[in-house]
């Protein structure tokens, strides 16, 4: 989930924060961030969420930027 941490990091929060905010261990989104391990439907939906964007758009690895959009 490599959009993950660009969007945590636009909103200025620590995995902490994040994790707290939607309920997932910041040892979960730690390894997320890492690549180590991929989230449930559930779980994704979880952290879209808290960030406050849709499920595509934290899913989609297309684009390295959370300010990148498709035209």
């Amino acid at each position: 989930m490599k959009n993950l941490v660009n969007f945590r990091k636009a909103k200025g929060w620590s995995q902490k924060e994040l994790s707290d905010k939607a309920g997932v261990s910041q040892t979960f989104i730690s390894e997320l961030e890492a690549g180590k391990k991929q989230p449930t439907v559930l779980i994704a939906q979880k952290l879209a969420t808290a960030l406050g964007i849709t499920l595509s758009e934290l899913l989609n690895e297309e684009f390295g930027s959370p300010k990148s959009k498709a035209s």
